[in-house]
């Protein structure tokens, strides 16, 4: 029996040691000790859409006041982040509590040194390649082990405040949509005057 014990610990010892090694930070184990705002002009205003490719991103983030001041924080790293409405039924951009399998976050933004408490800012141009959706930015606290230690982001906890939408690039100038309506307008206002000959054509030979 004492056997069946020893090796029952020594099992169990074992998964946990795989778990720590293959597995990543479990996100509920991190303090929000980070405070993030988004804007997107130079006048610091939040708008609920922007343009992929157009506009940017001016991120500022900071050590939350009401937290002890952090000693294992070596860089912060910015990304941007699916809202929970364009989650939903892909499982390609799910959220999972283990950060090494959490697909929420899936876009880099910016990496930058730890200097102190009162944090940094930064300016981003929306890439061309982000797809159309919902989003957040979240920063997370890394040390020097690359380990995330803290997190805090520009929305609530439930992430249903300050997201946005990001409009894609669609690669047609407005001048194209302009020449295709033309056309479309010519096309049907040609089949009209056609259809219309074509009445008064069949109405003479009945007449004759």
């Amino acid at each position: 029996m004492a056997v069946f014990d020893c090796v029952l610990l020594v099992s169990i010892a074992f998964l946990a040691l795989a778990r720590s090694v293959h597995g990543g930070v479990s996100f509920a184990s991190l303090p929000r000790s980070l405070v993030v705002t988004v804007a997107m002009n130079e006048q610091g205003r939040f708008l609920n859409s922007v343009e992929s490719g157009k506009d940017r991103l001016l991120i500022n983030w900071s050590v939350n006041s009401s937290v002890p001041a952090p000693t294992n924080f070596k860089n912060i790293k910015l990304k941007l982040c699916y809202a929970p409405p364009s989650q939903e039924n892909r499982g390609w951009r799910k959220s999972t509590d283990d950060l090494k399998k959490d697909k929420t976050c899936q876009f880099d933004i910016a990496t930058q040194s730890y200097a102190g408490a009162a944090g940094n800012s930064t300016e981003w141009l929306i890439s061309k390649d982000i797809p159309g959706a919902l989003y957040f930015v979240r920063a997370y606290a890394i040390n020097s082990t690359g380990s995330q230690v803290a997190y805090g982001q520009s929305t609530n906890a439930a992430k249903t405040e300050n997201i946005f939408t990001v409009i894609p690039i669609t690669g047609r100038p407005k001048s194209l949509y302009i020449a295709t309506a033309c056309f479309s307008l010519f096309s049907v206002g040609s089949l009209a005057i056609f259809f219309t000959i074509e009445r008064k054509l069949a109405a003479a030979k009945k007449g004759k």
